[in-house]
């Protein structure tokens, strides 16, 4: 059977998709709070709930659900299906069980991938990188994440950590970042250090509309703000933008110098800024990279929206669970 559950735990909501993984078409998606507040048992008994109700409603019977995939935003060990740091869900799900745990309640056999990582194997096998043979996927969002795909098959480099490429240093005396290090990407051009450069802007007294646009309440600052600023021929909102644009080329950059891929593809939230951080980063990366041939190199926007959780959690499960011999690219 071709059909696959996908789903993507998220620190707000849970999505669950039937998926058709020779097609990537969703036969049916629901969606849930998913009431992080309750703890891992309560939370994990809602994702089988939902796997369940998707079922039925998709007219596919559980027990003919080859396996199910999750995608989990954190740190995973990917071969005992244990999750390991959560950072953004309370409690940081620290040596949760979760694929057994679901595997237990749904009766099915369960994979688990980092999102990110899915993603990037969900815009490599029907997304913006489809026809390309090497993908590299960047998320931007509250942090950066990301995964490398091969032939439509992710590398995931040892325990699955391969792919973090919002922690590669771009200045090594840089901000102090959460993983640790000092002057990751993810301190330069990931949503909060956009919105803090807005911040500092506006507590300086420099001339702008930042402010302004959210009546000076700065809890009320975003990336889109700053966009919307932009938009209007901020100079100071431009500024930033141009910033975080350029240090995401120097990301790109190294990325594309490492791995060569046919296909460099931006999701995640903060893609909605678009050509804001894109022209910025392609004109770094015109500049740095030297030595593979970068008219052979796209960079591009992602394809699958919001949908790519769980189309490649769905990808995931097939690959770790195929369940014919049609070859799942």
């Amino acid at each position: 059977m071709s059909v696959y559950l996908g789903i993507d735990l998220g620190g707000t909501k849970i999505a669950a998709a039937a998926v058709d993984v020779r097609t990537g078409e969703r036969l049916l998606q629901l969606i849930v709070p998913t009431e992080a507040h309750e703890g891992p048992a309560a939370v994990i008994e809602r994702m089988a709930a939902l796997a369940a109700q998707v079922c039925t409603q998709a007219n596919v019977a559980l027990e003919h659900i080859p396996a199910i995939g999750i995608g989990v935003p954190g740190v995973i060990d990917l071969e005992r299906g244990v999750t390991l740091l959560l950072p953004n869900l309370p409690s940081g799900w620290r040596n949760v069980p979760l694929a057994a745990n679901i595997a237990h309640l749904t009766g099915r056999p369960t994979a688990i991938i980092n999102d990110a990582r899915a993603f990037t194997l969900a815009e490599a096998t029907f997304g913006a990188g489809r026809d390309a043979s090497s993908v590299v996927g960047i998320t931007l969002g509250t942090g950066i994440g990301g995964g490398i795909a091969f032939n439509g098959r992710l590398h995931l480099g040892i325990d699955g950590t391969a792919g973090e490429v919002g922690h590669m240093t771009i200045d090594p005396y840089g901000p102090r970042c959460g993983c640790g290090n000092r002057g990751c990407l993810e301190t330069f051009a990931s949503g909060p250090s956009i919105t803090a450069m807005g911040l500092r802007a506006v507590a300086q007294g420099m001339t702008t509309q930042i402010g302004a646009l959210v009546d000076y309440d700065l809890n009320k600052i975003t990336p889109g703000v700053i966009a919307r600023a932009a938009e209007n021929g901020d100079t100071v909102a431009r500024e930033i933008l141009q910033r975080a644009g350029s240090y995401l080329g120097i990301g790109i950059a190294n990325l594309i110098t490492i791995f060569s891929p046919e296909r460099v593809v931006i999701g995640g939230g903060l893609s909605r800024l678009g050509e804001w951080l894109l022209e910025p980063a392609r004109t770094e990366v015109t500049a740095r990279c030297h030595l593979t041939p970068l008219d052979r190199v796209q960079i591009m926007l992602a394809q699958l929206g919001g949908e790519a959780g769980v189309i490649g959690a769905a990808v995931w499960a097939a690959q770790r669970y195929p369940a014919w011999s049609m070859d799942v690219r």
